[in-house]
């Protein structure tokens, strides 16, 4: 009740406040004791509990990179490759892909590997008009020699897991290679892979992403460091210090015994290429991964598209977790591989513990306010800086390893990269959720528009996805952060602004984005259409 009474009195100035929680609760708020009630409990345990777990992973992510500095000079080194060429089978999933199909199609017949050893499956379960558009591009590329395959199915059973599975079925390679349709795979991509299966006990070679559109918006800038980092300091440090990584679905090669081995592709998860790769690891396949064998792709430009990209993976990653860490702490790994599997795999479970914080944030404030700043700084500011400072550091380290020369033009983007890391804690601490009690969804896919460079349009083409009821949620825990961040200026603690600023800025981007982002670009874009069109009926 204490605590209720005050949150009524927040905007009152500071010392009037403080005298009414004197005068009422008989509490010194700078006294060196401090007896917490059942209200400050019920605050301070959830407070600490989430910060200490928050910390526990932020405390890896400083690890993880200390192990990829430690082992970089570890990068694997191309062998000697095959005498004779093997037979490779190139699969290109699809669905829907009306913008992109065309692009994929044209770099993948452009690698330069023997027709004759060469097979390219197009995979397409779509259900609009780019099976008019595949068909007919497939059926040109034939007629002129390429060996190219038209494979649709009337269903998506098991989604894209499914759509591999059948094109397994005709597949005659002894290798699979995997692009999807956001994907342009350089002409060199299938000679610079193969060398490492000279190795019988490699199973797959996985490439490393780079973006045809990077410096389209902000949000395509902070999409790319958030992958960067990924590429570079989780599968670096994971691969090099002889730890499990997974294949990202795309821009790889496999053995395909290995895919047999491992049980093949199965479709009870959203993150299929992840549960393959453990079970294959599990059966003693060894995994490379290659950061010079560079796959160019194309970054989500629509902000609900990226949120439901997000989403689909922490989803699906939480599903592996559940199916797959029991195998793993059963197996006879070492214990460096158990402990990182675990990290990797549970990691999108702070997401629900982020909202959780969101929301006890003031209460935890204001109780923390009268326990006295010297109790503040010794025991918040270290759980802090373990939770947040990890993640700038995370990726800038990554950022320097790949662009020696310009990372520093970076650092500015860090703020926006973590504001957008909260932002999307709503929506995947509702799949995480999901996952974690079973409840089953279909695989969404990210719509693509062939945008590329800084330039594209993209607002009046198909595929949008709809906003849904989340962005207001995010726009209410924005507006509950604007009070936070007022109250911290009222009693005077300027040391968690720019933490509350954070989540106030996360909230209110992503909310607003989703909402705003296509209706607003669609008007900018019809200005200048406007207006040529006024100048031309002038000129007539």
């Amino acid at each position: 009740m204490s605590k209720l009474l005050l949150i009524s009195s927040l905007i009152a100035p500071p010392n009037p406040v403080i005298h009414y929680v004197q005068k009422i609760f008989h509490k010194d708020p700078f006294s060196q004791i401090y007896q917490p009630n059942a209200f400050d409990l019920s605050i301070l345990i959830p407070y600490f509990t989430i910060l200490i777990i928050l910390s526990i992973y932020g405390i890896h992510r400083y690890y993880l990179t200390w192990t990829y500095l430690r082992h970089r000079k570890h990068a694997p080194q191309p062998p000697e490759g095959f005498e004779k060429l093997p037979r490779v089978t190139i699969q290109l999933p699809i669905y829907n892909e009306r913008y992109v199909v065309e692009r994929l199609l044209e770099a993948t017949t452009q690698i330069d590997y023997p027709r004759e050893l060469l097979e390219i499956q197009l995979l397409d379960d779509s259900t609009d008009e780019t099976t008019i558009v595949a068909s007919r591009l497939v059926s040109q590329y034939a007629r002129d020699g390429y060996p190219v395959s038209y494979l649709h199915r009337d269903n998506r059973e098991g989604f894209k897991a499914g759509a591999l599975e059948a094109g397994l079925e005709k597949a005659t390679g002894e290798f699979v290679a995997i692009f999807d349709a956001d994907f342009v795979p350089n002409p060199d991509v299938i000679r610079r892979m193969l060398p490492y299966f000279t190795d019988p006990k490699v199973g797959v070679v996985q490439g490393r992403w780079t973006w045809l559109n990077r410096e389209y918006s902000m949000l395509t800038e902070v999409e790319a460091i958030v992958l960067d980092g990924h590429f570079v300091i989780e599968h670096g440090g994971r691969n090099f210090s002889g730890r499990f990584f997974n294949f990202n679905g795309t821009a790889g090669m496999w053995r395909r015994s290995a895919i047999d081995d491992a049980g093949g592709w199965e479709h009870d998860t959203l993150t299929e290429d992840t549960d393959l790769s453990y079970r294959a690891q599990l059966k003693g396949w060894k995994f490379i991964y290659d950061p010079t064998i560079e796959c160019p792709s194309e970054l989500p430009v629509e902000v609900n598209a990226f949120k439901s990209q997000q989403a689909r993976w922490a989803k699906g990653l939480t599903q592996v977790a559940r199916k797959i860490l029991p195998a793993v702490w059963r197996s006879k790994q070492p214990l460096k591989i158990k402990l990182e599997a675990t990290f990797h795999l549970t990691a999108n479970c702070a997401y629900p513990l982020m909202v959780v914080f969101s929301l006890i944030l003031l209460p935890a404030m204001i109780v923390r306010f009268y326990q006295g700043w010297f109790q503040m700084l010794y025991l918040d500011l270290p759980l802090f800086l373990a939770s947040t400072c990890s993640v700038s550091s995370f990726y800038m380290v990554a950022q320097r390893q790949l662009y020696p020369k310009t990372w520093m033009q970076r650092i500015k983007y860090m703020p926006f990269l973590m504001a957008t890391g909260i932002g999307l804690s709503v929506m995947n601490a509702k799949v995480v959720l999901e996952a974690l009690f079973g409840m089953q969804s279909e695989f969404v896919r990210t719509p693509k528009y062939r945008v590329e460079g800084k330039e594209g349009a993209w607002e009046r083409k198909k595929y949008a996805r709809k906003s849904g009821w989340v962005p207001y949620v995010e726009l209410g825990l924005a507006s509950y952060f604007l009070f936070t961040t007022l109250y911290s200026f009222s009693v005077e603690d300027y040391l968690t602004t720019p933490f509350l600023m954070l989540f106030l800025g996360g909230y209110l981007y992503m909310g607003t984005l989703s909402l705003l982002q296509t209706p607003l670009r669609r008007l900018k874009n019809s200005v200048p259409a406007l207006a040529r069109s006024r100048s031309i009926s002038a000129e007539i």
